[in-house]
């Protein structure tokens, strides 16, 4: 092996953790994905700092909470002069390329939920700095023909080919080769050809878009070319390769459309099997009984169970081409030489609700569906099958690749490395925070939603702002979270404890970096 060893980052969006064959799902079949698992260590008890995409894959490259890196909530940008773990690992000569899907800043020219262009631009900050105006992930960048040339290094990555958006109307890099490599693509990209299909499912779409133009297949190609390009290289490499599924809308291509049947579904937790639904769930389910319309398209919502079995075979197909993509990586890797110097790492930025108490997507409400995800760390020197149940967070990747490549974080790094973990020994953690923050106003919330939770290995606690209730849960006796017992007579010790313990990590929400250079 290399002094220092590569590492191929795979990374999914909106992945709830059981959603693998490695995790024990009944029906989805991923081999490739599996396979990873079978050579290193499947982690069980991974959640995200934040359930939502900008945020928490802003705390994956700078090891800090939104409170603190400034990417609070999607719509955000995460300072350009923000240190990333991929920063550090340039500084020592390290290749970084980042392939498929980015998310640090807006990819959309629409306004904020609630608001206008004019009254954000408008509206004075605390801060006397500029707004950031020319994103590079800005739509407008990649409509000229040719290649847009992105400023590096950005956020730390000197490679860079750009995935934005989600379905098969990507954007960025992925959308300028699209054109140039489909004569058709005007009609591709038009609702009118749509292909038929007897689906119900809200965002269930049917692209006439072919497999091999689709973005899975795009990614996994440049992610190809990438590999095969290293092998004359001496230098280590950190690649991360973002796939913008299985997020909505539901439109696998070709054969992954119909792979998966509905009927194959079920869902085993419906809103009845709550013994005491929250303000928001009821809400939910009174919009969705009284056919209310969704606020935005990334709006959780309700379905019925037909509409949710669709959406499960739909994200079934989905996932079962990101599979075939990662079986088609590993296999460059393998052939291009490199594999037995790489850490490989598979995770996904968030869960999704999928059908838990007849709800999709994600949202205010932190059951683990949304904030567990899978992650797998195979590693060149412990090429082994394991499972590790170490509580561990996003915010606590950057030192762990970090230490692994034999480098300290920077100031400011507020993860913890679980390396040890990696080889199914103990991690540092008991507790994780998780924070989620509302662009807008949603699920009967008369503000933006401002929400917290503890988590431990036998409960989570979760506070909303200015709300007079709560939840705490049993995990250890009701995993699935179907009771909550903030009310209990019984556990108001343990809401009190936890609460304490959340004020605490609340207290420690401050900025360690800069350091102070003189006395006062």
């Amino acid at each position: 092996m290399t002094q220092r060893p590569n590492f191929l980052f795979i990374i999914t969006d909106q992945q709830r953790a059981d959603w693998l064959g490695c995790y024990g799902h009944p029906v989805l079949k991923t081999p490739h994905i599996d396979s990873i698992a079978a050579r290193g260590t499947r982690f069980a008890n991974f959640h995200t700092a934040s359930p939502v995409c900008m945020p928490n894959r802003a705390s994956l490259l700078t090891g800090r909470y939104p409170s603190l890196h400034g990417l609070r909530f999607n719509g955000c940008v995460l300072p350009e002069n923000a240190n990333t773990f991929v920063d550090v690992l340039a500084g020592v000569g390290y290749d970084t390329a980042a392939i498929g899907k980015s998310h640090l800043q807006p990819f959309t020219a629409m306004a904020p939920m609630g608001k206008s262009i004019a009254e954000v631009t408008a509206q004075p900050d605390a801060w006397k700095i500029d707004r950031v105006t020319d994103y590079e992930e800005e739509p407008a960048n990649y409509q000229g023909d040719g290649r847009y040339a992105i400023k590096s290094p950005y956020y730390g990555y000197q490679h860079v080919d750009m995935v934005t958006s989600h379905g098969d109307r990507c954007g960025g890099h992925y959308g300028q080769w699209f054109r140039e490599t489909a004569p058709d693509w005007k009609a591709l990209h038009d609702p009118k050809n749509e292909l038929a299909h007897n689906y119900s499912c809200p965002q269930a779409y049917r692209t006439p878009i072919p497999e091999d133009l689709y973005p899975t297949a795009y990614i996994r190609d440049r992610t190809i070319d990438y590999l095969t390009s290293r092998t004359a290289q001496d230098a280590p490499f950190f690649a991360f390769i973002s796939f913008p599924d299985p997020h909505h809308p539901f439109n696998p291509p070709g054969k992954y459309w119909d792979m998966y049947s509905p009927d194959d579904f079920e869902v085993s937790l419906p809103y009845d099997a709550h013994k005491n639904p929250t303000p928001p769930m009821q809400w939910l389910h009174d919009n969705w009984t009284g056919e209310g319309a969704q606020a935005t398209p990334q709006t959780a919502m309700m379905l019925d169970d037909q509409q949710l079995k669709e959406a499960m075979a739909l994200t079934a197909g989905m996932m079962a081409f990101i599979d075939d993509a990662v079986g088609d990586i590993l296999t460059a890797l393998e052939e291009s030489g490199q594999m037995d110097d790489t850490v490989i790492c598979y995770n996904s930025d968030h869960g999704d609700y999928l059908g838990d108490y007849n709800m999709m997507l994600k949202g205010a409400l932190p059951f683990q569906s949304i904030t567990r995800v899978p992650f797998i760390w195979s590693d060149p020197d412990h090429r082994k099958p394991a499972q590790s149940d170490a509580l561990c967070s996003t915010v606590d990747l950057a030192a762990t690749i970090l230490e692994r490549a034999g480098l300290d974080p920077f100031n400011g790094n507020q993860g913890q490395s679980f390396l040890p973990a990696t080889k199914a020994q103990d991690g540092p953690r008991s507790e994780v925070l998780i924070e989620y923050n509302d662009g807008g106003k949603r699920l009967g919330f008369e503000k933006p939603s401002r929400v917290r939770s503890l988590l431990t290995p036998d409960w989570r606690l979760t506070m909303y702002r200015d709300q007079d209730w709560g939840e705490l849960y049993d995990l250890q006796n009701d995993p699935k979270e179907t009771h909550n017992l903030w009310d209990s007579a019984d556990h108001q010790g343990t809401r009190a404890h936890l609460t304490d313990r959340l004020v605490h990590h609340l207290i420690a929400q401050m900025d360690e970096s800069p350091l102070a250079d003189r006395i006062a």
